[in-house]
């Protein structure tokens, strides 16, 4: 091989790694803004490895068994705030000799050959019985135009303050914290890994899906647990059909609450027995 055979050769390889270097180096920069772009490939399913291996490393997980064992999806697109306040008050009341029983979901043929004196509901809150208590009707969270502001309008689901009156109507004791430009993402994260890292209450999250990458507006479900190794809370959405459990991280979190609703900021609810 000669002298200038050895150089062509020399330059063309070099340029040749140059070039993949580059395809290389753009191709991580292409990954990295689409990420940046698209919020919802930072969310990680929980039925996935990742998801699962999440759940083992957490150290704040208390909620989680018990608000898993009384889980139940919302029946219709409007009811994430009641399922989730049924979900709750299970969790915390799951063994009192008093819980309320739903009889609205048997049909009057359901009776017909049952023994006399058995009962067929099963005591516990659901998402149709628990919505009885609040000031906002049901024919009002399904849609019927109700006044805000001296103006009627279309007011579906719960505003946060709204939900949390309805927990307060079941004698919950709540903090209702809104999501404004003067609450940092330190002081949110610390409220809320301390509610999860101890048993006896709970939290309930209110965010704009549209805002942390998913199809939607607003929405409400409970949080169980949080990753401090991805920095990224778990929301057991009552609504699988649309996403399903996911963890999401607390700046996406944060984002998804630091949302207008029709008064005031979305944000989050502490809650536990009075």
């Amino acid at each position: 091989m000669t002298r200038l055979t050895r150089f062509v050769l020399t330059v063309f390889l070099c340029a040749s790694g140059l070039t993949q270097g580059l395809a290389q180096s753009n191709a991580k920069d292409s990954a990295q803004n689409s990420a940046q772009l698209n919020p919802l490939q930072s969310l990680v399913a929980f039925s996935s490895d990742e998801g699962i291996s999440r759940l083992s490393r957490a150290a704040a997980k208390i909620d989680f068994p018990a608000l898993a064992n009384q889980f139940e999806a919302q029946s219709n697109i409007a009811f994430c705030g009641p399922t989730s306040a049924a979900i709750v008050l299970n969790a915390l009341r799951a063994r009192s000799p008093d819980l309320p029983r739903d009889r609205s979901r048997l049909r009057p043929e359901d009776l017909a050959f049952s023994s006399h004196g058995v009962e067929l509901s099963v005591p516990r809150f659901t998402q149709d019985n628990v919505i009885g208590k609040g000031q906002k009707t049901r024919s009002q969270v399904l849609g019927e135009p109700v006044a805000i502001n001296d103006k009627l309008i279309r007011d579906g689901g719960y505003q946060l303050r709204q939900f949390d009156e309805l927990l307060k109507a079941h004698d919950l004791v709540t903090r209702a914290v809104v999501v404004d430009d003067l609450k940092s993402e330190a002081q949110i994260r610390a409220d809320l890994v301390d509610n999860l890292s101890r048993g006896g209450d709970y939290v309930i999250v209110n965010y704009r899906r549209e805002a942390v990458g998913q199809r939607g507006g607003g929405h409400i479900s409970p949080l169980g647990a949080y990753d401090a190794q991805s920095d990224s809370f778990l929301v057991l959405d009552v609504n699988p059909a649309s996403a399903g459990w996911v963890w999401m991280p607390t700046e996406t979190l944060v984002k998804g609450m630091r949302t207008f609703d029709r008064v005031e900021n979305r944000g989050y609810i502490l809650i536990q027995e009075r």
